[in-house]
């Protein structure tokens, strides 16, 4: 596998590097199958810049919102549930010849089904999320992301990893419009609410429906103004406290970091254990800083339900509640910071804070988080070994880190051109080494033929 070079703000190859194994190979031409991504063109603009390389360029459209991102030829529609959706995969990996499989999310019921069958079939599967280091980082790994990620959690493995890669690169800020990303998201659903007669067996990976989401998110800025005043005169009044203080930053509560890679069913169950542990652990003159996501749809009353966690627990006195602001000014002077799995805790180790995680997290190394008790660390947080992060770091960015954001131009042309080649230089199992097709349903479960689309789905 070639290895990428980021130091120019460009993804770029620096050579090969043999990672072995029996039946792979580089180059050559790929038939690449785009599963589901997010909102906007990024999946369209990877699929040209594939397809300009010489590959082979697939897609499956699942809703009228995947439509509506998809730009080029050679999509198909499928309109069926998950009980068909294994034989119609199985008929269209052999009809189209797939190599890899692109998607982002592995958690996705369609997706864990298909990510099943194509490691059966030896297909590489490449996932996309937002990035283990953020911002200016999207992750993209082989087989599997967060829990499932193959990354290993071991620092000596870092450290000697580490020995044969550059030093850590100052990387250019990558620019992000949130109101780009709010008006994408609502393109494509607007898209698949229009378009949905034409999917009957779809069914979101969201627990909530949409329109009420959006009336969530809808009454959360009408709030915004005051939350922001309410945020910004706690801040103050934290500063003059002069306490020091632990952080906990809400996760989205629909989130699968939550929902498959933690031990908690929901945010409300951590809230619970974290306040629970403080209250009993924590040195009585410390606080407890609790951050809500800026992404919550505002569907959940999280400061009300934290407040009357924290009053039966006698702490309400030590309670912070923070609405808005900035994450990473709070973090800096933080004696320490909990989190289930958050990207947050890779934001304090880079600021030399004590992390301790309580779920599944690439990150969670020892040597770099805390691995003792969470009760245990309220008193006695240890720091990061900064060396051991460092190795972590540059291991992550050289293996599964591409600079660039889904979010602007600038952002997608960066991450656009890294992606491509680190699809490129992916091993790639060959022909003989892959399975033919299993029919583990029958052949009337699915359409009898898969035809291409024109263009735009």
């Amino acid at each position: 596998m070639r290895c990428i070079d980021f130091s120019s703000g460009r993804a770029t190859v620096r050579g090969p590097r043999d990672h072995g194994g029996a039946g792979v190979r580089t180059s050559s031409k790929r038939e690449f199958l785009f599963l589901q991504g997010l909102a906007g063109s990024f999946f369209s603009r990877l699929g040209r810049a594939l397809d300009e390389a010489g590959h082979g360029v697939h897609r499956v459209n699942f809703n009228g919102g995947d439509k509506l991102c998809w730009r080029l030829p050679g999509a198909v529609d499928y309109r069926f549930g998950l009980r068909r959706w294994p034989a119609f995969l199985e008929k269209l990996f052999a009809e189209r010849g797939i190599t890899d499989v692109v998607l982002f999310g592995d958690c996705r019921p369609l997706h864990a089904e298909a990510i099943r069958i194509a490691r059966r079939h030896g297909l590489q599967v490449h996932v996309f999320e937002e990035g283990y280091i953020r911002p200016d980082f999207v992750t993209l790994e082989v087989g599997g992301v967060n829990g499932h990620s193959a990354l290993a959690r071991d620092a000596e493995h870092y450290l000697e990893t580490a020995r044969n890669l550059p030093a850590m690169p100052v990387f250019p800020g990558v620019p992000s419009s949130f109101s780009r990303r709010a008006w994408e998201d609502i393109g494509y659903n607007v898209a698949g609410l229009a378009l949905a007669p034409l999917f009957p067996g779809y069914r979101t990976h969201r627990p909530w429906n949409i329109l009420i989401e959006y009336l969530g998110w809808g009454a959360r800025l009408l709030r915004k103004r005051a939350a922001q005043q309410r945020s910004s005169a706690r801040l103050a009044a934290l500063a003059a406290d002069g306490r020091p203080y632990f952080i906990f930053p809400l996760q989205l509560d629909c989130d699968y970091q939550i929902r498959v890679h933690s031990p908690f069913s929901g945010m409300q169950p951590a809230i619970e254990r974290v306040l629970g542990s403080f209250a009993t652990y924590a040195p009585a003159n410390t606080l407890l800083v609790v951050k809500e996501h800026p992404l919550d749809n505002g569907l959940t009353d999280w400061m009300r339900r934290t407040r009357k966690v924290a009053e039966r627990l006698g702490i309400l006195d030590r309670l912070v509640f923070i609405e808005w602001g900035d994450i990473d000014q709070l973090v800096r002077p933080a004696l320490g910071l909990v989190t289930v799995n958050s990207t947050t805790g890779t934001l304090s180790l880079r600021h030399g804070v004590p992390t301790k995680v309580l779920g599944d997290a690439v990150y969670d190394v020892p040597r770099v988080t805390d691995q003792a008790p969470l009760d245990t660390f309220w008193s006695a947080p240890t720091a990061p070994d900064m060396a051991a992060f460092d190795a972590f770091c540059r291991v992550l960015i050289d293996r599964c880190l591409i600079h660039g954001g889904y979010f602007s131009e600038e952002g997608l042309a960066m991450l656009t051109a890294g992606a491509l080649a680190r699809l490129e230089a992916a091993p790639m199992v060959a022909p003989s080494a892959r399975l033919a097709p299993e029919r583990s349903t029958p052949q009337t479960s699915a359409p009898t033929s898969i035809r291409p689309m024109p263009a735009g789905g």
